[in-house]
């Protein structure tokens, strides 16, 4: 194994190294565990960490974060914690532990265990492996089920006939997996996925759970993929069967993509959009509002992530219609655009080919967006103004202009003002 950790970046081989020494300080033994150590051999980028602890996680956690001088999160309940360190770097402290599911499709019941039934409880084998993280011992790889053979073949396979009915969930984690790698589902696999979908088994998992591994297939690099693959298998229509996933939904998605990337490449101070929430927005094209804010409800989403699903379609017609137009002025674009999230305007620009709209979409961005002005209202007191609508007035006219490049800075703007008062 230490010509895969020679490959790691040097701040995680440090991390490493400084848990190896926790490990001896508190003879706590440590292994590097699941879809990191998974990377690592695949020589995938991956900078996360995942550590499991036999014994008590959080005591090790807690030497771990002093010498690293990171933040700290505890979980408890769990036996877990999360280390931030200062460059965002994350590093993941679990106890091993066992689990047991009082039903089908229940979250299950946890106890401290062993390595090896910590790695028994995993989704697949390829994610069912450790290596100890100990600079005095041999490190050689914990493989109880066979992960590197599937690794090596391309493979994805469960550690057990009843794994889709346990969590329903990993049937989304099959499909991403295999489509992120390029492996196949091992031809059992494939057969108990296909079962536990047709015997209606994701129905009875919690739907927040659903949002969960739905974000995260979108989130991939090519979502399109296991998107398509998800609905010809039936798995979406836990989700709505009113989702449809054709040729349609593919070139949305193509051009989806090409916009985030546009985005990004050219403004990369401003906040970065929520890519998966774009393509979220995209699936739903076939619902009414009425559907969408039942399933966006059912799904749990956050209120903000909410407001802009919907706001795009409330605004669709409207935004292609006005800004199709030719000549608009700078404060029509302005107050079209400023209200929106970039999620929606990536995604209306995604739907049309209107010159226009990418222009003023273009223009927009590099010049109008977060424009504010220098003075406030103490600044209209100072000249006399009392407060209420006369204030709006002036500070709208004020906006006009230096959307339309007449005023610069505070002085030119005051200057204005001072004009309007006199005026008036």
């Amino acid at each position: 194994m230490r010509k895969y950790f020679k490959k790691l970046p040097r701040k995680l081989r440090e991390v490493i190294s400084q848990a190896s020494g926790v490990s001896q300080e508190t003879r706590l033994p440590a292994y590097l565990v699941g879809g990191c150590l998974r990377d690592l051999i695949l020589g995938v980028k991956n900078l996360d960490l995942d550590i499991a602890i036999e014994g008590n996680g959080i005591i090790f956690a807690q030497h771990l974060a002093q010498k690293l001088k990171s933040s700290l999160r505890i979980y408890e309940r769990f036996g877990t914690a999360t280390l931030i360190l200062s460059d965002g770097l994350k590093v993941d402290i679990a106890t091993t532990r066992q689990e047991k599911y009082p039903y089908f499709a229940a979250l299950p019941e946890v106890s401290p265990g062993s390595l090896k039934e910590d790695l028994k409880r995993r989704d697949f084998t390829i994610n069912a492996m450790a290596v100890s993280i100990a600079v005095d011992k041999e490190q050689k790889i914990i493989d109880p089920f066979g992960g590197q053979d599937d690794l090596a073949s391309g493979r994805i396979r469960v550690l057990h006939n009843l794994s889709f009915k346990d969590d329903p969930t990993r049937i989304f984690r099959a499909i991403r997996f295999s489509r992120r790698f390029d492996f196949k589902i091992e031809r059992k696999t494939l057969a108990l996925l296909k079962q536990a979908i047709s015997e209606g088994w994701l129905a009875k998992v919690n739907p927040h759970r659903i949002r969960v591994e739905l974000i995260a297939i979108l989130k991939e690099q090519n979502p399109f993929k296991p998107i398509k693959e998800l609905g010809d298998l039936g798995a979406l229509s836990f989700i709505s069967t009113k989702l449809k996933i054709d040729k349609s939904t593919r070139a949305l998605f193509k051009s989806i993509s090409k916009q985030i990337a546009w985005f990004i490449k050219n403004f990369p101070a401003r906040r970065q959009p929520d890519s998966w929430l774009v393509y979220f927005t995209a699936l739903l094209a076939p619902l009414t509002l009425a559907r969408m804010n039942l399933l966006i409800s059912r799904l749990g989403l956050r209120k903000g992530e909410a407001k802009r699903v919907i706001s795009y379609y409330r605004e669709l017609d409207k935004l292609i219609s006005s800004l199709s137009k030719k000549h608009l002025l700078p404060k029509e674009i302005f107050s079209l655009l400023e209200p929106l999230s970039y999620e929606t305007i990536i995604l209306v620009s995604a739907t049309t080919p209107n010159k226009n709209f990418k222009k003023y979409l273009t223009d927009f961005l590099k010049v109008y967006n977060g424009m504010r002005l220098c003075v406030c209202g103490s600044d209209l007191g100072g000249l006399g103004v009392l407060p209420g609508p006369e204030y709006q007035k002036i500070f709208a006219k004020v906006l006009t202009a230096k959307l339309n490049g007449q005023v610069r800075n505070r002085q030119t703007e005051m200057a204005l003002i001072r004009k309007l008062v006199r005026d008036k």
